[in-house]
């Protein structure tokens, strides 16, 4: 039997992390690796003490004193340890609390992959805000993303790539016991020679929850606008010479025009899982449902 597991570097409340651990053991984890971003978090005791986690606090001493001070980097860091520690799984994949692999059969997925291949690139689906079941599916790159996404988002088109507000790129599954492997958020390389393969593994899917609710968004916009998915230095939705602009000048200038309300206005258009977008994602097939039933298995794992 092929066995799977995951690392994460996270920094949530005490319910998110433990939810996100119990879900992914729930649907055939083999292991978990988990570091805590921060090292006084109360989820180490449950954690630590469960058979299938190793749970790291990452303190100063695990940095031996030189913490990175990018997130991303200290999220690169780990997964590429984590790695190298996963003797006893087949297909270790890097994550992000806020995601969720949706698969009948993950490690049925992964057993039927060639031999010889050592990525699998799982491509994602982002969370539309309200009840958690509707997904907006990822559109492959071609001459018609632009046109469908302006028919999806009228308003707002323009400043999305590829329909998404999240990442486009997916997470990597990597065959375990390959040497020389440096792991980024993602991709992988090997003797520092990017590791390349299909651009995408059907039959299991990557759950986004980047804006489960509008409160929820608004508490780390703010964030992801300085430090995260949003920040300034990361490359425009589109060339420049075609219009493209970053996601961090576009959130600039409605807030320039319009303020809360504005960005109340792209959220709910971009967002919301309102009936009107549900109906334009199906009209195109790129409607999906998955009830993760976060719920259902977080006192199996962890009893209180």
């Amino acid at each position: 039997m092929t066995s799977w597991g995951l690392s994460a570097t996270v920094k949530a409340p005490l319910k998110d992390i433990l939810t996100f651990a119990a879900y992914h053991l729930e649907h055939g984890a083999a292991h978990l690796f988990l570091y805590l971003d921060d090292p006084d978090s109360a989820a180490f005791p449950a954690l630590d003490a469960h058979p299938r986690i190793t749970c790291i606090r990452c303190d100063d001493a695990w940095w031996q004193g030189k913490r990175p001070k990018k997130h991303q980097v200290r999220q690169s860091r780990n997964a590429t340890d984590a790695y190298t520690r996963a003797q006893n799984v087949d297909w270790l994949i890097h994550m992000d609390v806020d995601e969720f692999l949706v698969s009948g059969d993950v490690g049925a997925v992964l057993a039927a992959l060639p031999p010889d291949q050592k990525l699998a690139r799982i491509r994602p689906m982002e969370q539309l805000a309200g009840p958690g079941d509707h997904f907006k599916a990822f559109i492959p790159p071609g001459a018609d993303r632009n046109r469908i996404v302006a028919a999806l988002y009228p308003t707002y088109g323009d400043a999305l790539k590829g329909g998404f507000l999240s990442h486009l790129a997916g997470k990597l599954f990597l065959r375990t016991g390959l040497p020389g492997i440096r792991v980024q958020i993602h991709n992988a390389f090997q003797d520092d020679v990017q590791l390349e393969g299909p651009e995408s593994t059907a039959g299991i899917d990557l759950a986004h929850c980047h804006a489960p609710t509008w409160d929820r968004w608004r508490a780390l916009y703010d964030f992801r606008l300085q430090k995260g998915s949003y920040r300034a230095d990361l490359a425009p939705t589109r060339p420049r010479d075609r219009g493209g602009q970053t996601l961090h000048a576009f959130f600039a200038t409605i807030e320039a025009r319009g303020g809360e309300a504005a960005l109340r206005a792209f959220f709910d258009e971009v967002c919301a899982d309102s009936p009107a977008l549900r109906r334009r994602l199906a009209e195109f097939g790129l409607l999906r449902r998955a009830n993760l039933g976060l719920n259902t298995t977080l006192d199996v794992h962890f009893p209180a």
